[in-house]
């Protein structure tokens, strides 16, 4: 509820004239992504490797000025989003048997929507910030073994993952449309209950919040 009344509060000042004197506008970007995760594996810490991840990235926002010095934005983004595991360990049927540790690599295609503010002089150097809600749309798993993949999985709109991902993002835009972005996931990479037909949850006791640093451009696009 509260995400909807975010939403509808957003479309108001975007719609309703009298809020600001310029118009609405859109600006387009991409950018890559450096990568990791905070991870809990049944109760134990374990490290994430950074993964670097410069396609697909690419966003549209649609922006609302209310002076030189504030605004708002949404829009629609496209993003590659994952994270590396070197010490994943295959579950059994068995809750408290694992297999050897090994590299696994977990990534997803999300389509995102962000709501935002802009602070600073939204012409060159300014600091925006907000939250952002993403609908996972393909899923891609690979596992290695002694530094060769052995497995791939992949499909669309999987069961693996929780149906949506979302959380919060600062950063700051430079002259010439440069951009930096810092992101955490407040929701899990993984479905926990997802179960394969053998009858194992390969993601039981994993949970896995992703983090990001990306660098990138946004170009306004105005009348």
């Amino acid at each position: 509820m509260k995400h909807l009344i975010a939403v509808f509060i957003l479309y108001i000042l975007f719609s309703v004239p009298g809020f600001g004197q310029s118009k609405p506008y859109w600006s387009v970007g991409g950018e890559m992504l450096f990568s990791w995760a905070d991870i809990t594996d049944n109760g134990g810490d374990a490290n994430s490797t950074l993964r670097w991840a410069p396609v697909i990235n690419l966003q549209g926002k649609f922006n609302k000025d209310f002076s030189a010095k504030f605004g708002v934005f949404t829009g629609l983004y496209c993003r590659n989003v994952g994270y590396i595991y070197d010490d994943y360990q295959d579950r059994t049927l068995d809750p408290n048997v694992f297999g050897n540790p090994h590299k696994e690599k977990f990534r997803s295609y999300n389509i995102g929507a962000p709501i935002g503010i802009k602070i600073g002089d939204l012409e060159r150097t300014h600091f925006y910030g907000g939250y952002e809600i993403e609908f996972p749309i393909h899923y891609k798993e690979k596992t290695f073994d002694g530094g060769d993949k052995t497995n791939t999985t992949k499909g669309w709109f999987s069961d693996r993952q929780e149906p949506f991902q979302h959380g919060f993002f600062v950063g700051v835009q430079f002259p010439y449309d440069f951009a930096v972005t810092f992101k955490y996931y407040v929701s899990e990479f993984h479905n926990q209950d997802y179960t394969r037909g053998d009858g194992i949850k390969p993601y039981a006791g994993l949970d896995s919040h992703i983090m990001y640093i990306s660098v990138g451009y946004n170009i306004a696009v105005k009348e």
